[in-house]
């Protein structure tokens, strides 16, 4: 398998949604549902190297772009796997082919559940920190999903709030 050292502090974007705005780190948002490398209840953070592919990524299909607080993220020292190339039979497995499958697709009309959870989970059995993909929202963008990111330190993953403007909103609760 193909992975990548983070080393140096790197910077990606996120579009928060106004409801877990106050907990930019958290990854709680994507593993109510799941997402594309997270089954549900597997916290999962996905952030982006470029500002336009965090938005595409934001707003997805949808013809208008919801409501949302873009931020810039600082990583730094995490070990990831990578597929920003895409596929390459010589370093992955053949599961890893899969990468790009329409899992919502797979997931909520077939009751399938999509290969990319069993790539999430191999990354975490593998103790790897998460995944650096392609994304299909903004072709040549790039994404990173970051598992268990709120129990990152600042020094691993931090938000560019200088102001603390986050902290005042309100996290979501019942």
């Amino acid at each position: 398998m193909l992975t990548a050292d983070i080393t140096q502090r790197t910077i990606w974007y996120r579009v928060i949604s106004p409801a877990w705005a106050g907990t930019p780190k958290s990854g709680m948002g994507a593993a109510v549902r799941g997402g594309r490398f997270n089954r549900p209840q597997q916290e999962a953070l996905y952030l982006s190297a470029q500002a336009p592919t965090a938005l595409a990524e934001y707003q997805q299909d949808n013809p208008w772009l919801p409501p949302g607080t873009i931020c810039t993220y600082f990583v730094n020292r995490l070990r990831v796997v990578d597929l920003s190339s895409g596929y390459d039979p010589k370093f992955f497995a053949p599961l890893w082919a899969d990468y790009a499958v329409d899992w919502r697709n797979l997931l909520f009309n077939h009751k399938i559940s999509p290969p990319t959870w069993d790539m999430a989970d191999d990354t975490v059995a593998m103790g790897l920190d998460g995944i650096i993909f392609p994304s299909q929202a903004s072709p040549g963008g790039t994404n990173l999903v970051i598992y268990r990111s709120s129990a990152r330190p600042t020094i691993k993953l931090d938000v560019y709030d200088p102001n603390g403007d986050l902290a005042k909103i309100h996290p979501p609760g019942p």
